[in-house]
């Protein structure tokens, strides 16, 4: 059964609610409920209504829509520790979007009412937020300029390249593990799954990258780069 120290603690160890107050966190949890969802799962639909956001504990989701043809677009792909829905809250409009896991997923929603009425007493979280909405409105301009200025290999290496873990000092080679599908990534990317596939083919036959299932193996991570334009 789920408690409001349990939410406490979920709330407490994530960067958007970390460093608030005991008393905060409570009022904020009061607000809150705990849920699982399994892979695949629709958590809303475009024209459902928005009645709060949704923290990540644990998982993968997309956000995207689908066009009148069938086709799906996908907007972004968020793992544990990033939040979604806030801006529709504050406009109080229905999903623009639909929102989806990719894996099995552990969430925290955060009531609209709650939310609204910490942000009258708490300006400090109510700078987080906008510094929070701030860095996905800036992600999602820099993705239209990439759509727009970049060719199809250079938004897929630029990819790779955000994807990459750590590296330990003076090492030039890694392996990159895809979150998810090819065709989802390529969706994100503005690409169809054709093209996506042909070019870590392309990239594989100039010897950039080695590929296995989701496994990306780089062997020089600098002649990538180089090759980025």
């Amino acid at each position: 059964m789920t408690t409001t120290a349990s939410i406490e603690s979920l709330l407490a160890g994530t960067p958007l609610f970390g460093n608030l107050a005991p008393e905060e966190l409570t009022r904020f949890a009061r607000g809150s409920r705990e849920f699982s969802a399994e892979k695949g799962t629709i958590l809303f639909h475009r024209g459902d209504p928005c009645h709060g956001f949704h923290l990540i504990i644990r998982g993968q989701v997309k956000i995207g829509f689908v066009s009148p043809s069938g086709n799906e677009k996908v907007i972004e792909i968020l793992g544990a520790g990033q939040t979604f829905g806030e801006a529709l809250m504050f406009m109080d409009k229905p999903y623009m979007v639909f929102a989806q896991t990719l894996a099995d997923s552990h969430f925290v929603h955060i009531a609209k009412a709650t939310v609204f009425e910490e942000l009258e007493s708490q300006p400090a979280f109510a700078r987080k937020m906008i510094a929070s909405l701030s860095m996905r409105l800036h992600h999602l301009v820099a993705d239209v300029e990439s759509y727009a200025l970049h060719s199809g290999k250079q938004r897929v290496i630029g990819y790779l390249l955000r994807e990459t873990p750590e590296m330990q000092e003076g090492a030039n080679s890694l392996t990159v593990t895809l979150p998810t599908s090819k065709g989802t990534i390529a969706s994100r990317l503005n690409l169809t799954q054709e093209h996506f596939s042909r070019i870590l083919h392309e990239l594989s036959a100039e010897g950039l990258i080695q590929v296995e299932r989701r496994q990306v193996r780089i062997p020089d991570l600098q002649a990538l780069v180089r090759h980025s334009g």
